[in-house]
């Protein structure tokens, strides 16, 4: 057998030890959160029918599903031709990987509605994938935290997704960001004021690339799209709103003074930043931002966009409000708002600003180190009494190894205390307890040892 190269598929990623202890402190410190508000936890499969992802995403994001090809027989009814055949689509692949997980929530709210109590708080921390060309901060396989509440229309929602945030990122040690917000409800009402009504999809997807491919190009995609050069020359106005919350608002109203439904968002965003204030939350890392537009074609009201500043990674959360996601599964009139934590490039900034440097990872607390058999014998006694009263010990599993060996183990290992048994400490039925950091030792009992660590 020739030896192979291990390799991984482009966009995905292995983890190590410190790689998941730090992951893990992310993924706590963003469950605490979302169990303090209320949230209740779920989870749904890897895999959904693709009649379940396909529509729910706009064209672009259709493009980026990953399709799982059927097993057995049905492969013997393709050849090499049809795998990019829409018509034999069906046929040969009915699955999909999930892409996110808020279509794969509101089919499993439609599901089990008779089970939930409304409105319904849900979180949800899974792996989703995406067929996207893989680069820094975006991969193929990443993690998304979700937390959504269907069932009412209420902007207390809203306004609670900003709050978690907020303490998400203070417990996180995250103090640079801000949190942009917009309403859907003002890009239909843009899109009307343009002359363009009912185009607020294609001029969603044209304006959610203004930051990374500028307004002169956005601009020539949306001509591209359909868009008359009037339109487009009527929508100059809205790149160079300028001043603080309220001075923009104000403009908007202004602009957007013949569009129901664009007023109709202003009103609602103002709604989100008084409940906000009445919760004395600071608006220092709150922003207005007219032209977020967030590519995913089922949010209608509020949405949103968390960047950190001074790093090189994109946005680290997103959401928005989606007011019949339930209805394309047969269950009209269902209101929903969520958000999600990228937690793959919320481990990315937090490793560029250093910020895992402050934090203490939890691991093994004690080594238990031996000279010879008896020593070792009774190493196993002391290391069940300490996991008996709850403490992380390990005994180096090799009898009477060298000593400079075990210790290099426990320094490999960052382990912060170890106890030494020789024959005097058997005798004594004691140990010789050396903290790694200061290099102090005292000889001590098991009892005394677990009262000094719990």
């Amino acid at each position: 057998m020739s030896n192979q190269k291990p390799s991984l598929p482009k966009g995905t990623r292995d983890f190590g030890p410190i790689q998941m202890a730090r992951r893990n402190y992310i993924f706590d410190t963003i469950k605490k959160t979302f169990k303090l508000f209320g949230y209740e936890q779920i989870e749904t499969p890897a895999m959904e029918n693709l009649s379940v992802l396909t529509g729910k995403y706009g064209d672009e994001g259709d493009q980026l599903l990953f399709k799982i090809l059927n097993s057995g027989d049905f492969m013997s009814k393709a050849d090499s031709s049809d795998l990019n055949s829409n018509t034999l689509l069906p046929q040969i692949a009915e699955k999909g990987l999930r892409y996110d997980l808020t279509v794969p929530f509101a089919r499993y709210v439609v599901m089990n509605r008779h089970e939930i109590n409304f409105p319904f708080k849900r979180f949800q921390i899974q792996p989703v994938w995406r067929a996207d060309r893989p680069q820094k901060g975006r991969y193929r396989e990443f993690y998304q935290c979700d937390a959504d509440v269907v069932g009412t229309d209420s902007l207390l929602c809203e306004a609670e997704i900003v709050l978690m945030i907020n303490r998400v990122f203070a417990d996180l040690m995250i103090t640079d960001y801000s949190i942009k917000i917009n309403n859907r409800k003002i890009l239909s009402g843009i899109a009307e004021t343009i002359g363009a009504p009912g185009q607020e999809g294609p001029l969603c997807v044209a304006i959610d690339k203004l930051d990374k491919i500028g307004q002169e190009k956005v601009n020539e995609e949306l001509i591209q799209r359909g868009f008359s050069t009037s339109s487009v020359e009527k929508l100059a106005p809205i790149y160079d709103l300028k001043g603080d919350k309220e001075t923009v608002i104000n403009s908007l109203k202004t602009y957007l003074q013949d569009s129901e439904i664009g007023l109709k968002g202003l009103e609602e965003l103002e709604e989100v930043f008084q409940l906000v204030k009445d919760f004395g939350l600071s608006e220092d890392h709150i922003a207005f931002e007219p032209t977020l537009a967030r590519g995913l074609s089922y949010y209608t009201g509020a949405i949103f966009e968390v960047k950190v500043a001074h790093v090189s990674i994109g946005s680290v959360s997103g959401g928005g409000r989606y007011d019949n996601l339930t209805g394309v599964f047969g269950m009209e009139g269902v209101s929903g708002v969520g958000f999600s934590f990228g937690v793959d490039r919320i481990y990315d900034v937090m490793d560029e600003l250093a910020l895992f440097q402050n934090i203490q990872l939890e691991g093994t607390q004690v080594l238990i180190t031996t000279f010879d058999e008896p020593s070792y014998r009774y190493g196993l006694q002391v290391l069940a009494t300490l996991r008996g009263a709850g403490i992380a010990a390990e005994l180096f599993p090799e009898a009477g190894a060298k000593m400079k060996k075990q210790m290099n183990y426990g320094d490999k290992k960052q382990i912060p205390f170890v106890c030494i048994i020789g024959s005097e400490e058997v005798a004594q039925q004691k140990l010789t307890f050396k903290n790694m950091s200061t290099g102090e030792q005292q000889l001590l009992t098991p009892t005394e040892i677990i009262r000094m660590l719990t």
